[in-house]
């Protein structure tokens, strides 16, 4: 066995292989078995402190203007060989592959630099540089406060067709007693996010909302890797034992529930912060061969190198991470002090940065913390990161939501979500894509990101919950009904499922099903103020306007004490006939910033107030913001 490196864990390797065990995963993949495999011991090296490489494959050549790229890199205008850096070349081939497209300086520095540390003006001084190698060529245009863009026809070549990437789901990790319970949700997302930034994947990561919610569902591994169309399912167990932790992973192929492998980890309990960078690295190892480059990790990965304050943050925030994520009042409230906290002891974890406005930002949804307050602490966590948005533009749409909402200031949320285009589907960002388009009433915007990202993510409940709010706001009645009850039947416990599914099951003439819906769910969150003018709004439908009246009344005298969300129970005051008090509600949601106001003023709940003159002139409060914005 390897030596142990720092606080490293220790691997104890216990491999099933076939008898012909093909090199790399996809022959795994796609190697026909009969039977289970048979149980074989394998010593493999351990604590691997050099990243493991993975190849890329063939990659495309390109021709432009009288300049030829080979699919090896050199690059020839005639029979002229032109050399170029490295960092220019990735650039250039960056570019190219993006021909026509704006891209980001914050893309580039990512995917030249990765999460090393460089000045604000690389990326400038690397473009320049590059621009001269190509004289008299003028191909790379700066785009004003975007990034660049290749002008130049270009025409590609010389590429193999790429294989598909076998599919992959990592499962939550079980826990065992007296083992806190986000240590395995927290190892496994840690998993997924690391081999996500893989510069060259050799797998294609199943979404986490998706894998995690058949989890929470108790569907078995084999189960979610059907249901998910997977080829591969990782799934472990972290069991506590009197000095260590121990993580067990097996390796499941779906197509014949064949165990592939299976892998036990021993770390010592004062060092588990770091422990998936061990287990990316084990995987790496068993997935394939060559060149992989996966990003720097979140953690210090050696005792010398891991001060005990860093070590510390990170542990605060893997435990604040899985509390804000359970969406209760409570733990998310107790997962704030937590990233403060993190924030205080390692100022350099942007992990915990952005976990903190994405929390402050959903805390706002929910009506658990003032919109303004949530905007202080976004615009104070974005000016403490020096030269945002560089490494940390995981922020920017946060910033752009608070702009909008919040600041009135249309202008700068654009530029956040634009300098942010380039960001993948995640539950946080495409949430405040959709959020922003829904406000600027462009719903069909709205119904293509949730689409895209349905598409990815097929079992995430918040997509069909939007998509089902999506539905409504467009007037398109009948298919928001049939999107509620797929919903509710593939999610009945969601708290945004339950909450929409009430409204527009009432509004549309299921009033007592709503009335149900919307019980069941503050039984299971009574502190959860839309849930709670939900249920106001179906029991005023249903003609029960007494019992109506009485959660209004609660919810009035529950606002003199702390800040409670508004914008729902205009639409009650309406089904209950009182236009007035409605329009008053709506007039306290805009003073105070609320993220639902100007949905509210295109729900078709609130078409009765169309007319009056408050009304249009909060209607027109968004065409003044679009004006201004030039947009």
């Amino acid at each position: 066995m390897a030596a142990n490196h720092g606080w490293l864990p220790r691997w104890i390797s216990i491999v099933r292989v076939p008898a012909a065990m093909p090199e790399t995963l996809a022959g795994w993949v796609e190697q026909t078995h009969t039977g289970r495999l048979t149980g074989t011991v394998k010593s493999v090296p351990g604590g691997m402190k050099e990243p493991v490489r993975v190849s890329p494959g063939s990659e495309p050549g390109f021709s432009f203007s009288d300049f030829r790229l080979e699919p090896d890199g050199t690059l020839r205008r005639g029979n002229a060989l032109i050399h170029l850096p490295p960092k220019e070349l990735a650039a250039l081939r960056l570019l190219l592959e993006h021909a026509g497209q704006v891209v980001t300086p914050q893309h580039l520095r990512r995917q030249l630099w990765g999460e090393v540390h460089v000045t604000a003006d690389s990326v400038p001084k690397c473009l320049s540089s590059l621009r001269e190698r190509l004289q008299p060529v003028e191909c790379i245009q700066t785009v004003y406060k975007r990034g660049y863009r290749f002008s130049a026809e270009v025409r590609r070549h010389g590429a193999l067709p790429a294989r598909a990437l076998p599919r992959l789901a990592i499962v939550p990790f079980a826990t065992g007693y007296t083992v806190e319970e986000h240590l395995g949700p927290a190892i496994a997302e840690e998993t997924i996010a690391r081999l996500s930034n893989a510069q060259h994947p050799i797998v294609a990561l199943l979404a986490r909302d998706s894998v995690f919610a058949l989890a929470q569902h108790e569907h078995t591994a084999q189960q979610i890797g059907e249901a998910l169309k997977a080829d591969l399912v990782l799934t472990g167990s972290l069991r506590a034992l009197p000095a260590h932790f121990r993580l067990r992973v097996e390796m499941i192929r779906v197509a014949d529930a064949t165990q592939i492998w299976v892998e036990d980890l021993l770390v010592a309990k004062s060092r588990v912060a770091g422990l998936e960078s061990d287990l990316v690295e084990r995987l790496v190892f068993r997935l394939g061969n060559g060149d992989l480059t996966l990003s720097a990790a979140a953690a210090p990965e050696d005792e010398e190198d891991a001060d005990p304050q860093q070590r510390e943050a990170y542990e605060i925030f893997q435990r604040a991470h899985h509390e804000w994520q359970t969406l209760q009042r409570h733990r998310m409230q107790d997962a704030l002090r937590h990233l403060l906290r993190a924030t205080e002891l390692d100022p350099s974890l942007i992990a915990a940065r952005v976990d903190l406005v994405n929390l402050c930002v959903t805390q706002a949804f929910y009506g658990f913390m003032a919109p303004n307050v949530a905007a202080n602490h976004v615009h104070r966590t974005a000016e403490s990161i020096a030269e945002f948005p560089l490494g940390a533009e995981a922020i920017l749409p946060a910033l752009g939501w608070i702009s909008f909402h919040v600041d009135h200031n249309l202008g700068a949320a654009l530029e956040a979500f634009s300098l942010s285009a380039h960001l993948p589907h995640d539950p946080w960002t495409t949430r405040l894509r959709v959020m922003f388009a829904l406000s600027r009433h462009r719903f069909a915007e709205a119904h293509e990101l949730l689409a895209a990202a349905l598409q990815r993510d097929s079992f995430s409940p918040w997509l069909h919950a939007r998509l089902a709010w999506t539905l409504h706001l467009e007037g398109r009645t009948a298919e928001s009904i049939e999107q509620v009850r797929k919903g509710l039947s593939l999610f009945p416990h969601h708290g945004f499922i339950a909450i929409y599914g009430a409204m527009i099951l009432a509004f549309n003439g299921e009033a007592t099903r709503g009335v149900q819906v919307a019980q069941a769910l503050v039984q299971r969150s009574p502190y959860l103020d839309l849930g709670t003018g939900a249920h106001a709004y179906a029991l005023a439908r249903a003609g029960r306007s007494d019992e109506a009246h009485a959660i209004l009344e609660r919810l009035q005298w529950m606002s003199r004490e702390r800040f409670v969300l508004s914008s729902f129970t205009p639409a009650v005051y309406v089904a209950l006939g009182d236009n007035e008090t409605a329009l008053t509600e709506l007039r306290t949601a805009e003073e105070a910033r609320c993220p639902w106001f100007f949905q509210m003023l295109a729900d078709p709940r609130l078409k009765p107030l169309e007319g009056d003159a408050e009304f249009e002139r909060m209607r027109g409060i968004l065409p003044r913001m679009e004006a201004r914005s030039g947009a």
